[in-house]
């Protein structure tokens, strides 16, 4: 009789609770499912968790907010946003719908963020803002990096999709000197809403503009027509808008996340401790901790497989698969995906650090919801992949 596997073990599974599942169902009973007052609720809570005076937009995707926020700093056509080739699509590819260009700079071999010296040198008279992106949950080095803005006259958006509640310089991301700091809760995020994300912005001018946009360019919302006492029919389209607002029923859901968040992190924090020490003897490249007196968000946990590993990256993955355990790989350079490689004439040379871990990296299982004895699993499987013969 052949062995019955183990039950699979994603790479990523959300941890939701009976206090989001009661939420939805509230918003479903109430007649009222898409933008409206918990979107609102979610908003002003998360403003509070961020603090500093911010004020916070919720939207659909964390690329309808980076688009945001590009469009409201005035990127336009002709225009340079220098973006690390290190990424998910989604922080170039806004970008180009507005019509400006993507230059791409390498990483940091050891935190694979962004460095401000990478940016000082892809600099020229088209270039308009920085979109540093913090890597796994780890800050990048923002201090040079909006120093660097500063002195040159650029804005900064910051691509915080890993990194809630990640902090730099001893603060929270998101109430740095940027002009705006844009967070997602996909599915496999530190918090979700299934898919959403929201804008965090401390200049009123643009958190005003990038409501406009949010839908449609409308001067008035949906629900500020429905729930008026007098007729109030009647709205002005300002600007071609975009269809990027956050649903009540997903917001139902980012609600209860924001306040379970200090959990989630205490839990990640506790499976990447015990990876650091259990996978330490293996021929790994480990991730990067946070400094001293810093949080990392540990969205990811990134290993490198060092020179002398006597397998291959895929034969690892595949190994685990095989296991009954998931992996992914963060991220195909975009250097290396035809658009980008061919529009802008890319060539890997071009990027040796972020080319270099693409090669040898994998993300391997780190969610909430997961056990120590589901973590054991993964420990096991990579030792019996990886150790010696």
């Amino acid at each position: 009789m052949t062995p019955e596997l183990p039950p699979f073990l994603p790479f990523a599974l959300p941890e939701i609770g009976q206090e989001e599942i009661d939420e939805v169902v509230d918003t479903l009973r109430s007649g009222w499912i898409t933008t409206g007052n918990k979107a609102r609720r979610f908003e002003q809570m998360f403003a509070e968790y961020v603090g500093a005076g911010v004020e916070a937009i919720a939207v659909n995707s964390a690329t309808a907010g980076l688009h945001l926020a590009l469009e409201a700093v005035g990127i336009g056509a002709g225009d340079e946003v220098i973006v690390p080739t290190h990424t998910f699509t989604a922080t170039a590819e806004v970008v180009r719908y507005l019509g400006a260009d993507v230059v791409l700079v390498d990483v940091d071999p050891r935190t694979l963020n962004v460095t401000a010296e990478a940016v000082a040198a892809a600099i020229t008279p088209r270039t308009r803002a920085i979109m540093p992106v913090h890597y796994a949950g780890l800050g990048a080095p923002m201090d040079e990096l909006l120093a660097l803005a500063r002195d040159r006259g650029l804005k900064v958006v910051e691509d915080a999709a890993h990194a809630l509640p990640a902090t730099c310089s001893g603060r929270l991301i998101g109430t740095l000197a940027s002009d705006a700091t844009v967070f997602s809760f996909y599915a496999n995020k530190t918090m979700t809403t299934g898919e959403g994300g929201m804008v965090v912005t401390r200049r009123p001018e643009l958190a005003e503009r990038m409501r406009v946009m949010r839908l449609h360019g409308m001067n008035r919302d949906a629900f500020d027509r429905f729930v008026s006492r007098t007729p109030a029919w009647y709205y002005e389209i300002v600007a071609p808008g975009f269809k990027y607002n956050l649903t009540d029923i997903a917001a139902a859901l980012g609600i209860h996340q924001l306040v379970r968040l200090p959990g989630f992190l205490a839990r990640r924090q506790h499976l990447a401790v015990r990876y650091h020490a259990h996978l330490a003897a293996l021929p790994l490249i480990l991730p990067a901790d946070a400094p001293p007196n810093e949080i990392h968000a540990w969205h990811l946990y990134v290993i490198r497989l060092r020179d002398d590993a006597r397998l291959t990256r895929d034969e690892v993955i595949q190994g685990l698969s095989d296991r009954g355990i998931g992996a992914s790989v963060h991220y195909v350079p975009l250097h290396r995906h035809p658009y980008w490689r061919d529009r802008y004439r890319l060539r890997p040379e071009m990027f040796p650090h972020s080319d270099a871990a693409y090669r040898s990296m994998l993300s391997i299982p780190l969610f909430t919801a997961m056990s120590d004895s589901d973590q054991d699993r993964v420990i096991d499987a990579l030792r019996e992949l990886l150790g010696p013969c």
